[in-house]
């Protein structure tokens, strides 16, 4: 348990600072980070552009921070999106992107590398606290905002690199102890948004109040499902008040037991055992069971107990 813990912690520190290992965009001349925080999340991008990915870096950080840009460039978007505020300046061919964040530049300024241009808000939340999500495009393609930096550079870590590794490793079992999720390791079946959320509700078949143990999201008839993470297919089943139903194991994460529930399909094109991969067809969207409508009911179950799904996503 020791000799693992360690390599866990090896693996963590090393993300924690290096970043990405092989960058996708080259090293700009002046580029800076946009803030002095940790990398706590690196670029993952998918392997089709319609799948869950993630598409920046997420950077450590807390509320009220102040943010600058990476590079020279004018300001072409300081407003909100999705009710998040939201930054984008471009750099000619290039496109960086800071969220959330409270803009401090009106659009049309230019920007000097490392000038402030708004204060991190709430809204991100990432291992350990509060995150800046940062962005690099060029045209529609998506890159390693990392790869902007001098990888050439020699870093020595501090003295606490150790310690603060540990404590994002103990923010997260707690995290996960209370039943509060944590973001970033599930990634959504399918895209619609929330109709129902988790917790006590009135029924819309029976009309009395009960548990709403997981989310209902929109999608279509049809609409393909997909796995919310790495795992092994632990039942396929059918009853009446889930219809078609499966649940994908997906081991220990952080020292708790993760298993998604998937309900009221039209079916599965897995079988009980099978290995899935994240973002993997499982099966397609119905409304079969208590249902009154094609949409997912998804479930989260943590060491045996229902978790509210949307702690686990981004």
């Amino acid at each position: 348990m020791t000799k693992m813990r360690s390599l866990v912690l090896l693996l963590m520190v090393s993300c924690l600072w290096a970043g990405a290992s092989v960058p996708t965009a080259a090293a700009v001349e002046h580029a800076v980070p946009p803030l002095a925080g940790s990398v706590v999340r690196g670029f993952d991008p998918p392997d089709q552009p319609w799948l869950s990915g993630h598409r920046g870096v997420d950077l450590l950080s807390t509320v009220g921070s102040e943010i600058v840009a990476a590079m020279a460039g004018r300001v072409v978007f300081a407003g909100t999106v999705a009710g998040r505020g939201v930054v984008v300046i471009s750099h000619g061919e290039l496109r960086t992107t800071y969220l959330p964040v409270r803009p401090l530049v009106p659009v049309g300024t230019f920007v000097s590398a490392g000038q402030v241009i708004g204060q991190l808000l709430a809204g991100h939340d990432c291992f350990g606290g509060v995150c800046l999500h940062w962005g690099l495009k060029r045209d529609q393609a998506y890159l390693d905002p990392l790869g902007l930096l001098d990888q050439a550079e020699v870093r020595l870590l501090p003295a606490d690199a150790a310690a603060r590794v540990e404590q994002l490793i103990d923010l997260r079992g707690r995290a996960l102890a209370g039943g509060h999720g944590l973001p970033g390791v599930l990634s959504r079946p399918v895209p619609g948004a929330v109709g129902s959320r988790f917790g006590m509700r009135l029924h819309p078949i029976f009309r009395v109040r009960r548990l709403h143990n997981g989310v209902d999201l929109h999608a279509g008839c049809g609409d393909p499902i997909r796995a919310s993470a790495p795992g092994r297919v632990a039942r396929v089943s059918y009853d009446s008040a889930s219809g078609h139903r499966l649940e994908i194991d997906h081991g220990n994460i952080g020292g708790h037991h993760l298993v998604t529930i998937y309900m009221h399909a039209t079916g599965y094109s897995v079988r009980t055992g099978d290995r899935v991969q994240r973002d993997e067809v499982v099966g397609r969207v119905g409304s079969t069971g208590w249902s009154t409508g094609c949409h997912l009911h998804f479930s989260v179950s943590l060491d045996g107990r229902y978790a509210d799904p949307e702690g686990f996503w981004q």
